[in-house]
């Protein structure tokens, strides 16, 4: 009988954004959330 064991360890180091990120990633967003929303209300009306 073998027992192979695989060890490893993950660093997640926090990147700072710049302001341009930012924005976008706020953008995307509230482009997501629209959307999101316009398929509940299609589904909906179905």
């Amino acid at each position: 009988m073998t027992l192979n064991i695989l060890f490893f360890s993950i660093t997640v180091k926090k990147r700072k954004e710049s302001l341009e990120e930012a924005i976008r990633n706020e953008m995307v967003e509230k482009l997501y959330d629209q959307h999101k929303d316009r398929q509940v209300t299609a589904y909906h009306l179905m």
